[in-house]
């Protein structure tokens, strides 16, 4: 039996390189990566037995964006599921935010997402089936002090689930969100004690998440106990966000 494909955008470590290594153990993956390719490496060599590969792609770039998917079609025959996870943040207040910072962020975590959504839909659409996971984040629900740039990029990936949700579903392809809170990554790792213990404070579950949390949900939607769900954004806080 073929084994489904799986094409995961900024894999190379925290959340991405969790779900990687979770839809491993059913599907070959695409371990998608703009920069980190001896993190990148790292993270396939970790990955449960499969015809996995890694691809160098920006996914700021449309046309890089589609000679991917092309050549992943090309050897593999089909993409069944998509994880927009590639993203950054360039933390400022809104008052000192430069263009630079602003259009930076927007351009990886929001045009990069649609870059892809579009990209594979041709592909899913000619399929008659896939999953697409675009991970958002709690700060676009509710908004934080420093990030006017990240939050608008995670709204709109919000939005962006919803409305290509309504124009695929009749394909039989599913589009959803997952929105992180504070999961223990490298980004959170750097935060100081204070600001660490004030977060704690307003998660009811009183830890921050693992990244393999983020990855256990996300396998859920791409499987087809899923299959009736599309259009949601799936909140993974520990309680923060009620």
């Amino acid at each position: 039996m073929t084994r489904k494909v799986a094409l995961i955008t900024g894999a190379s470590r925290g959340i991405g390189a969790a779900i990687a290594k979770v839809l491993s153990e059913d599907y070959d993956i695409i371990l998608n990566f703009a920069s980190r390719e001896e993190q990148a490496q790292n993270v396939l060599n970790e990955l449960h037995p499969g015809n996995h590969r890694l691809y160098k792609c920006d996914v700021q770039d449309h046309e890089a964006v589609k000679q991917m998917m092309d050549e992943t079609v090309k050897e593999y025959g089909h993409i069944d599921v998509l994880v927009n996870n590639a993203g950054i943040t360039k933390d400022g207040l809104l008052l000192r935010m430069s263009d630079e910072d602003f259009d930076k962020v927007l351009s990886i975590n929001t045009k990069g997402c649609f870059n892809c959504i579009q990209t594979v839909s041709k592909i899913m659409m000619k399929q008659r089936s896939g999953k697409i996971i675009n991970m958002a984040s709690i700060i676009g629900l509710i908004g934080n002090i420093g990030q006017v740039n990240y939050a608008a990029s995670k709204g709109a990936i919000i939005a962006m689930t919803k409305a290509a949700a309504k124009e695929l579903g009749s394909r039989n392809i599913q589009v959803n969100a997952i929105a992180p809170g504070f999961i223990q990554t490298e980004m959170t790792e750097s935060l100081n004690d204070e600001l660490k213990n004030q977060m704690m404070q307003a998660i009811p579950l009183k830890r921050f998440g693992h990244a393999e949390e983020v990855a256990k949900v996300t396998k859920f939607l791409a499987s087809d106990d899923a299959s009736y769900i599309t259009g949601q954004t799936i909140v993974v806080d520990g309680g923060m966000v009620m």
